[in-house]
């Protein structure tokens, strides 16, 4: 009977620690879910602002191109192609590290946990040597799947392209615009508003009258006074869309790693090179870096996925 009660208290205490075992990585579970919501409630915010604010601009400045007698599939003729430019929310005390080589970052996550020597080059003695433990999770982003959107032209808006280099402001070119299309010998009208449109050369510029617009997408091209000399601008149709219907999908980023729990115990560049040396070592499981970003705590930063060329 005494053999069989030590057998049930072995037992039992087998189970008491594979109990405490699953609690532990029950917990561990909760905490990489929780991540997860919080990134995946980020990354919807900062889409839904994107998706507020798109605007399509089919009429782009014209541009020769030569035909490389590539063909595609009859059905893919009216497919939209996407490129995805992912902006990620970085939390302070938070590092994005991608590597040479997925099989690198992955042995990184596995681990979990990574204790970053922050005294290297110095001879030091054991006990003033500085280390911190940084925590190693997957990095997972919301990719669109499909896309519909509805395109609508303003009645009252043209887009002005092709417009010349003068070496003057844009806000100097858009009085010379804005004098140029109110005249109405020059087929133009009152001017409502004028806008320079982000990192394309174009302007959009809005009528008070209806039919003044019209007018002028017709004529399609028209010479301008601005400067010293004549130019040649293109007219198009003013084209707005909206989002109909957005589908993401989950995709984990196969040679980028999150690290987390950084304590601003170091200058921004020094932190950044203490922690590029150490996941380069091959003797902590690291390798060849592409890139480190790295937002010290108190702060937050966005870091933009974009599509991977390999």
């Amino acid at each position: 009977s005494q053999e069989l009660c030590r057998a049930l208290e072995q037992d039992h205490a087998k189970l008491q620690m594979a109990k405490e075992t699953v609690e532990q990585r029950t917990q561990e579970l909760r905490k990489e879910g929780e991540l997860l919501h919080k990134n995946l409630e980020q990354q919807m915010s900062l889409n839904r602002h994107e998706e507020r604010s798109c605007q399509m601009l089919p009429a782009l400045p014209e541009k020769k191109m030569v035909f490389k007698g590539l063909v595609t599939n009859k059905e893919d003729t009216n497919k939209l192609m996407l490129t995805p430019l992912i902006r990620y929310p970085l939390l302070g005390g938070s590092a994005l590290i991608t590597f040479e080589k997925a099989e690198v970052a992955q042995r990184i996550i596995e681990l979990k946990e990574h204790m970053v020597e922050l005294s290297y080059g110095e001879e030091l003695e054991e006990l003033d040597r500085c280390r911190v433990l940084v925590q190693a999770a997957p990095v997972d982003i919301l990719l669109p799947s499909a896309l519909e959107m509805r395109l609508t032209q303003n009645s009252r808006s043209i887009l002005v392209s092709d417009l010349p280099s003068l070496g003057i402001s844009e806000e100097a070119l858009l009085d010379k615009l804005e004098l140029f299309f109110s005249k109405t010998k020059n087929g133009g009208g009152e001017v409502e508003s004028r806008e320079f449109l982000d990192n394309s050369g174009q302007v959009v510029l809005t009528f008070v009258q209806d039919g003044v617009a019209e007018l002028l997408i017709a004529r399609g091209h028209i010479q301008v006074s601005v400067g010293k000399g004549k130019h040649k601008l293109k007219i198009s149709p003013c084209m707005s869309g909206d989002i109909t219907n957005l589908q993401l999908q989950p995709s984990r980023c196969p040679r980028t790693v999150l690290l987390s729990g950084i304590p601003d115990v170091l200058g921004e560049e020094p932190m950044r090179d203490a922690l590029e040396i150490h996941f380069q070592k091959a003797s902590r499981g690291g390798g060849e870096v592409d890139t480190l970003a790295y937002v010290p705590a108190g702060r937050q930063g966005v870091a933009v996925f974009m599509e991977d060329a390999g």
